[in-house]
């Protein structure tokens, strides 16, 4: 934690060391990280983390706003956490993230949640450890929200237990997505230096991390708001530079910033996985435009046309809504064409939720729910249908895969993925662990492989 002031952490060490947390995160691979560097922040205070919440000194949400659902699961977790701290009265109760970002929700938890003492947004984590002083020494509600990220956050570095890592590198998204939330929340793009980035990675390696995953809302737009500029392919060649990482994955990549210069890193960076997430959203230029989105199909389709020049075999994955805002029936069959043109590896497919906040909330001729829940399982079943082809085709096939940890529902075995992210389940070999080891496919179904090790011969 570079640049951190180090007098607040130690005062909160030497009032708090030995007491225990929870951590709950909600959301996507931002909140995630988000949470490993609180985790950071307050290991390096001397609090201990615990898995029950009855027993636990401090208890922090990190909240997702992206969905109603999402902001629903959050209030009735903070509702819970009123009756545990009637019984242990010295719980401190903190909510932090997205949904803190968004003044409406932020309001609606201060108003109905007295018992919350802390609340912190995205763009100051920095500053848990005076905010845990405040809170110590008022009886009222702590709230810091700062609109703009700092550079003091971007210099926490999380450690992680395993051998894969997230890194940031921009924060926010200038795109406003007539669906999305997040601009409101996360705030708009600035980047981290290359500099910050490289050093975050180097020490990961040390930590014996050699995967990591690139995050931001639109890596594409990756150097924009810096004052030496550094395109996004220009910052995977310095990744791809460092010893120790073995590979390299990214998300989220919007298509519009998807340069000629980025496609080629495929067919230039080894380490660079095979692998790209390219949401699409929909397949229907009407739908798109009412999106946002700054590309048509065609476009689309161009982008497929030259990653599989570069890289024939390249995974592809997306996300696809249904039912947005006056989608037609033809709307929806160009969606279902797309998919059949693409043949995705994986796809995230939701069905529209209204958002408050957002201009799709307030657009005519939405789609009545019973058309939507029609519509998604027939997205499904062709997106299954495509996919199960995909894995099977794989059936007998050599693949290197980096083992990460024993299998969730079989110690027997261990999981790891694949250079085009597939997850595959082999024989557990705690030396493996960490490793990228070829395996030979031996079967598996429609979200998963099985394999076999392939030992060298002599």
């Amino acid at each position: 934690m570079q640049d951190l002031n180090t007098e607040f952490i130690e005062r909160v060490r030497d009032m708090h060391e030995g007491d225990t947390y929870v951590l709950t995160t909600h959301g996507c691979q931002m909140n995630e990280h988000d949470s490993e560097k609180i985790k950071t922040l307050l290991d390096t205070m001397g609090f201990r983390e615990i898995d029950d919440e009855n027993e636990a000194d401090l208890a922090i949400i990190n909240t997702c706003s992206v969905r109603h659902s999402a902001e629903d699961k959050v209030i009735g977790h903070i509702g819970r956490l009123k009756h545990v701290k009637k019984k242990n009265k010295d719980l401190k109760v903190a909510v932090c993230g997205c949904m803190m970002q968004r003044k409406e929700s932020r309001d609606y938890v201060l108003e109905t949640f007295p018992h919350v003492d802390i609340v912190f947004g995205t763009n100051n984590i920095h500053r848990l450890p005076q905010l845990i002083l405040e809170s110590d020494d008022r009886n009222t509600t702590v709230v810091d929200i700062e609109q703009s990220y700092s550079n003091l956050d971007n210099r926490i570095f999380s450690k992680v237990d395993g051998h894969s890592a997230y890194v940031n590198i921009i924060y926010g998204c200038n795109n406003f997505c007539t669906y999305c939330i997040v601009p409101y929340t996360r705030g708009r793009e600035i980047s981290r230096s290359p500099e910050d980035i490289l050093e975050e990675i180097e020490a990961l390696v040390e930590d014996g991390v050699n995967e990591v995953t690139l995050l931001g809302q639109n890596v594409n737009s990756y150097g924009k708001t810096l004052e030496e500029k550094t395109t996004f392919a220009e910052l995977l060649h310095m990744v791809h530079a460092i010893d120790g990482i073995d590979r390299i994955h990214f998300t989220t990549s919007h298509p519009k910033d998807v340069s000629d210069e980025l496609i080629a890193c495929y067919g230039e960076l080894p380490k660079l996985a095979n692998y790209l997430h390219l949401p699409v959203q929909s397949g229907s230029n009407d739908v798109l435009r009412a999106m946002n989105r700054h590309y048509t199909r065609e476009d689309y389709f161009k982008l497929i046309d030259k990653l599989r020049a570069v890289r024939p075999d390249i995974s592809l994955s997306t996300d696809i809504m249904v039912g947005f805002p006056g989608e037609t029936d033809e709307d929806f069959e160009d969606t279902l064409d797309l998919v059949r043109r693409v043949r995705y590896d994986n796809a995230f497919t939701f069905i529209y939720s209204r958002r408050e906040g957002t201009r799709a909330d307030v657009m005519e001729n939405q789609v009545p729910k019973s058309i939507k829940d029609e519509r998604f399982q027939r997205l499904l079943d062709e997106v299954y249908a495509i996919q199960r082809e995909k894995y099977e085709e794989l059936h007998g096939t050599v693949q290197d895969v980096l083992f990460d940890s024993i299998s969730k529902n079989d110690d027997s075995m261990m999981s790891g993925r694949t250079s085009g992210f597939k997850l595959v389940h082999a024989p557990y070999d705690a030396d493996r662990i960490g490793k990228l080891t070829p395996v030979k496919i031996t079967g598996g179904n429609t979200f998963s492989l099985r394999g076999e090790i392939v030992h060298a011969t002599k």
